[in-house]
């Protein structure tokens, strides 16, 4: 994965836990990266690492971490790193799920070696939506489930993704129903 999500993994840590906390979890992972170069490629072994040495630190579990690293990406990350892009995905949530696609697209020029995840949507109603997450990489759901809270945050319409269907469970890729309230 690229160093932006390291980077965002240690910003969501530093920010709520402070800076000792963070070293210990670089330390309990093995990681001895000073500085996470945003456009540079690591291993995944790598992320993965730090998220389970974080549940340990933090006495919380690797699925409240993804889902709090999920939040994070799309209210900090992402708005810092892609601001003009996010804001071009579309009007609403909705909107926006539906234009994930293309944003992928774009941000692949950004990072040429990236290999995003596909997402496509089924089932388009009002308030709901199937998602569906395609993806080589395992054990990421909830983080897609963080994610979604994060763009009903940042659209102001509380927002819910709800796992139907995984990889884990056997199934070739993801799939969410997610929902959301409009407030007025």
């Amino acid at each position: 994965m690229y160093g932006l999500v390291n980077k965002a993994i240690e910003e969501l840590v530093v920010t709520n836990f402070g800076e000792d906390k963070w070293e210990l979890i670089k330390k309990k992972a093995g990681v001895e990266v000073d500085v996470f170069v945003s456009n540079e490629a690591y291993p995944d072994d790598m992320t993965y690492d730090l998220v389970g040495a974080a549940s340990e630190v933090l006495g919380a579990s690797a699925s409240t971490i993804l889902i709090a690293l999920g939040e994070h990406w799309i209210l900090q990350t992402a708005a810092n790193s892609y601001g003009s892009m996010m804001k071009a995905g579309g009007a609403s949530l909705k909107e926006f799920l539906i234009n994930l696609p293309n944003f992928h697209t774009r941000v692949q020029m950004i990072y040429p070696k990236l290999q995003p995840p596909r997402f496509e949507c089924s089932d388009i109603g009002e308030s709901s939506m199937h998602l569906h997450y395609f993806t080589h990489r395992s054990g990421l759901a909830d983080f897609v489930v963080g994610l979604v809270h994060g763009l009903g945050k940042l659209y102001s319409t509380p927002a819910t993704a709800k796992v139907l269907t995984t990889k884990a469970d056997g199934a070739d890729h993801d799939v969410f129903e997610v929902s959301w309230t409009t407030v007025a």
